[in-house]
C-alpha cells in the first residue's frame, strides 16, 4: 500500500518507524508542518530516499497536483496542523486517515488529554478515523481505550498515548491493506458526542470555589508539559505544579481559597467542600505563606494597577496619574 504521510512531532516518529518496518507499506512522500519542518522526519525522509514537502497550503491548486502525481492509494495524518478540503481528502482511492487522542465521537477537537483530565475521565481513547470536511467527525476505522487512574498527570498521558497511537495507527493501515477493516459512522456510537476547545493562555487559573476534586484534576490535566496552574496572593501569582487529594478530608463550609494548614508536604487549602494539599509549588522570591491568607486573583490589585495607565493613555495631553482606587 503506497502512503502519502503528513505529520509533525514526536507522535509521528513513533508511528513512522512502525510503518517503514512492514513491508507491506510504501511511504511514497512526507509533508511536515509548514512552520516547523519537522527535522526528524527530514532526515526519515534522507533515509528513505523520498520526498520532503514543506507544503504552505496542502489545497493549493498546485500542489494537489504534485500530490496526485505520486499515486498513493492513502494519505495518512499524525498531528497535522492545516485545515484540508475536499479535494484533498477525496484524492487517494483508500481515502485519508487520521490518528486522534480521543475516544470519538466524545473529545472531538483540541487539546483532547487536558480535557479528560479535567472531566475526570476514568479512561482515555486513541481513535483512527477517515478525515471529512468536519472536525473530526469522519467514520472511525479503529479505537481503543486505557484506564485513567489518580497517579496520571499530563506528562503520563502523553506518553502512553503516543505509543498507543503509533501502534493503532499501523493496526489499522494493516487492516485497511488486508481488506478487513469496517468503517463505523460516529452516529451510531452517540448521536452527537462533543467538542472540546483550544485551551488559551488565561486558562490556567485555579477557581478555589471548586471541590477538591476538581482542583486535583485541574492541576494534574495542564502541570509539566503544560502551563501549570495558576493562582496569586495580592495579585503576586503562584504556579502550582502538584496538588494532592487528603484522604478523609472533612467537608465544611469556610473561605475558599483560604490557607488553612502549612506543612512538611506543603500547603492545605479550603476549596468549595473540603482541603486540598499544594504539593509543589513555584512562589515569588521570599514570599512566606501562612495561614489565614487567601489564595485568588485580586481585583483591586489588578484595577489599581491598571487604571494610571489607562488613563494616561486616554489623556490628551501629559496628566498626572490619579490616586489608585481603593476597592473595599
Amino acid at each position: 500500500m503506497k502512503i502519502g504521510y503528513f505529520a509533525d512531532g514526536r507522535w509521528a516518529h513513533l508511528a513512522l518507524e512502525r510503518i517503514v518496518q512492514d513491508d507491506r507499506f510504501d511511504v511514497r512522500f512526507i509533508v511536515p508542518r509548514f512552520d516547523t519542518r519537522d527535522p526528524v522526519l527530514a532526515d526519515w525522509a534522507a533515509r528513505l530516499k523520498i520526498d520532503f514537502l514543506p507544503l504552505e497550503s496542502v489545497n493549493a491548486p498546485e500542489n494537489l497536483a504534485l500530490l496526485a502525481g505520486f499515486d498513493a492509494d492513502i494519505f495518512v495524518s499524525m498531528s497535522f496542523n492545516q485545515i484540508l478540503r475536499r479535494q484533498i481528502i477525496e484524492m487517494p482511492k483508500n481515502g485519508f486517515i487520521n490518528c486522534h487522542a480521543g475516544a470519538l465521537p466524545f473529545y472531538r477537537g483540541r487539546n483532547i488529554l487536558n480535557w479528560a483530565l479535567i472531566n475526570d475521565a476514568k479512561e482515555f481513547g486513541v481513535t483512527v478515523h477517515y478525515i471529512d470536511e468536519g472536525i473530526d467527525t469522519g467514520d472511525i476505522v479503529k479505537q481503543k481505550m486505557l484506564p485513567i487512574s489518580d497517579e496520571d498527570n499530563y506528562a503520563t498521558l502523553l506518553d502512553r498515548a503516543s505509543v498507543l497511537c503509533a501502534e493503532i495507527l499501523h493496526l489499522a493501515l494493516v487492516d485497511l491493506a488486508e481488506g478487513k477493516s469496517a468503517r463505523v459512522p460516529q452516529s451510531n456510537v452517540h448521536p452527537v458526542g462533543f467538542y472540546c476547545g483550544r485551551r488559551k493562555e488565561g486558562d490556567e487559573w485555579i477557581d478555589w470555589n471548586w471541590t477538591s476534586r476538581r482542583i486535583f484534576n485541574f492541576v494534574r490535566a495542564i502541570g509539566v508539559p503544560g502551563p501549570c496552574a495558576r493562582t496569586a496572593i495580592d495579585g503576586r501569582e503562584i504556579v502550582v505544579k502538584q496538588a494532592d487529594l487528603i484522604p478523609s478530608a472533612p467537608e465544611y463550609i469556610g473561605t475558599a481559597g483560604e490557607i488553612v494548614g502549612v506543612c512538611p508536604e506543603g500547603i492545605v487549602v479550603k476549596t468549595a467542600d473540603t482541603t486540598i494539599l499544594l504539593k509543589v509549588i513555584d512562589s515569588p522570591a521570599g514570599m512566606r505563606l501562612r495561614i489565614g491568607q487567601r489564595f485568588g486573583v485580586n481585583p483591586a490589585a489588578i484595577l489599581n494597577d491598571l487604571l494610571p495607565r489607562i488613563c494616561a493613555s486616554e489623556a490628551p495631553h501629559p496628566a498626572k496619574p490619579p490616586k489608585a482606587m481603593v476597592i473595599p
